[in-house]
C-alpha cells in the first residue's frame, strides 16, 4: 500500500481528531488544545459526545487496519481519557493535557509504518461499542451520584 493511500484513509481521522484536540492554540504560546476540554466543562453530560467521537475515530481506524492488539491501546487511551476527565476540577485540567485522539492516530501512524496491516477489525466491534457503553453509563451514574451527593449536603 502506498503511502498516499495510507494519508488518504487517515486524513479524515487527523482533521476530526485534531479538532478534538489541538484545534485552538493559547496566544503567544505553542499550546494547543481542542473541542474535547471544552465539552468536558459543561457538566454531567460534557464527556459524552467526546466519547463518542473517540468510539467513531477508532472504529474508523479499525475499518482502515489497525489490529487487535492496537485497537485495545486505543481503546485504554480513551478509557484513561474519560475517567481521569470525568473527576470535577481535576479532569477539566487534566483534559486539556492529555489528547487521547492525536495519540491514537500516532498510533495507527506508527502501525503503518511498519507495515502491519491487519484487515477490517470487524471482529473488535463489538467490543469496542461494548466497552464504550460501559465507560458512558458510568459516567453518567457517577455524574448523577455526585450531584444527588451535593445537592443532599446542600441541604
Amino acid at each position: 500500500m502506498s503511502t498516499s493511500d495510507q494519508d488518504n484513509r487517515l486524513q479524515w481521522v487527523e482533521r476530526v481528531s485534531h479538532l478534538m484536540d489541538s484545534q485552538f492554540r493559547v496566544p503567544g504560546t505553542s499550546w494547543r488544545f481542542g473541542l474535547d476540554p471544552l465539552m468536558g466543562l459543561i457538566p454531567v453530560v460534557g464527556g459524552l459526545p467526546s466519547l463518542a467521537i473517540s468510539g467513531v475515530l477508532i472504529l474508523t481506524m479499525m475499518r482502515h487496519g489497525a489490529s487487535g492488539q492496537l485497537v485495545i491501546r486505543m481503546l485504554l487511551n480513551v478509557i484513561f481519557d474519560t475517567i481521569i476527565g470525568a473527576i470535577p476540577v481535576v479532569g477539566n485540567i487534566f483534559d486539556f493535557a492529555y489528547k487521547a485522539n492525536d495519540r491514537n492516530v500516532r498510533l495507527l501512524r506508527r502501525h503503518y509504518a511498519e507495515g502491519k496491516y491487519q484487515g477490517s477489525g470487524k471482529g473488535l466491534i463489538l467490543l469496542s461499542i461494548s466497552i464504550l457503553s460501559i465507560i458512558g453509563g458510568l459516567i453518567i451514574w457517577g455524574s448523577y451520584e455526585l450531584i444527588r451527593w451535593v445537592w443532599a449536603y446542600l441541604q
